[in-house]
């Protein structure tokens, strides 16, 4: 029984991969090339990629696309759609006008949102079961999945481990962290730290126990721009156009597929800090940490003896 640890620079962040089982190390390899396909697809920073190749032609004809990117299109433009979602597929034209998190970052004119949201429509993306195609009704449609891209491949690595014979493994993607079998470190469930909002990454302000699930974490804290005495986080309102504006400054989902965890992550951000506990209470599997901007945490019934405050 071998162990294998790899390390991954893509898509812009640091993936974590460990495995246990026979051929770690080629397990490895192969998951590997899986992200490295999926970057090829799925970039939306790359001019080739398939989503990239939506923005230009999609609006001129249906366009097929890979059955893994339509399939992702689909469940995002579903989630996209419910009714007080905060996630929205089609927000690339306002990612792009506000550029958070890039050198050329900036604060837009407000004649400039206001044109762009008309584009943020998700339902002007259609989509054909059948043909596995994607057309957009408007010309300037952009799809953006960073949102819920990591989810998934985090999600499909875990399948390939276990698949081959995996008896325990965990995927990092750059803070979505899936877990499946036993710690390595201390046996049985693993200890997930939650990032403090308020502190330089890698610090946590508590550690939640899991097993076989993942952790997800989305908070104003990741990308800023400050301009004018104002700052400026990375979560958007597709309705206003500028950062969402509520009382909370980080959000984690727990539950057993990273995908999901993505999309709450999002769907719900907006929410204040009592809603996202009272909704996700009612989810079944599913937990949720919340840390208030005055520095006050929270958390779902189900999270109760699993979850531990970190001392400094």
């Amino acid at each position: 029984m071998n162990e294998y640890t790899k390390i991954i620079y893509l898509m812009g962040t640091k993936i974590s991969l460990y495995i246990k089982g026979e051929s770690a190390e080629k397990l490895a390899e192969k998951a590997e090339n899986l992200l490295i396909h999926y970057e090829e697809v799925f970039s939306a920073n790359s001019d080739n990629s398939q989503l990239a190749m939506l923005k230009k032609e999609a609006y001129l004809a249906p366009q097929e696309v890979d059955e893994e990117l339509y399939d992702l299109i689909k469940i995002g433009k579903d989630h996209s759609l419910c009714e007080n979602s905060y996630l929205n597929i089609a927000i690339g034209p306002l990612i792009k006008l506000w550029r958070i998190g890039f050198k050329e970052a900036h604060v837009p004119e407000k004649e400039a949102i206001v044109k762009v949201l008309e584009l943020l429509k998700p339902g002007n993306i259609q989509l054909d079961d059948e043909k596995k195609t994607v057309y957009f009704l408007k010309k300037g449609i952009e799809i953006d999945l960073g949102a819920i891209a990591k989810g998934y491949f985090a999600d499909k690595v875990m399948e390939l481990f276990k698949k081959n014979g995996a008896v325990s493994a965990m995927v990092d993607m750059g803070g979505n962290v899936l877990v499946f079998g036993d710690s390595p470190s201390e046996g049985g469930d693993w200890k997930v730290g939650i990032q403090n909002p308020f502190l330089p990454r890698g610090n946590a302000v508590a550690l939640v126990k899991i097993k076989d699930q993942s952790v997800v974490t989305s908070g104003i804290y990741e990308r800023v721009l400050e301009k004018d005495g104002s700052r400026y986080h990375h979560i958007f309102d597709s309705k206003t156009g500028y950062p969402i504006e509520s009382n909370i400054a980080s959000l984690t989902i727990i539950a057993d597929k990273s995908l999901d965890c993505d999309i709450y992550t999002t769907k719900l951000f907006g929410l204040d800090a009592a809603s996202i506990i009272r909704r996700v209470n009612s989810i079944n599997g599913m937990g949720a940490v919340v840390i208030t901007v005055d520095g006050k945490l929270a958390y779902t019934n189900n999270l109760m003896g699993r979850i531990y405050p970190v001392t400094v």
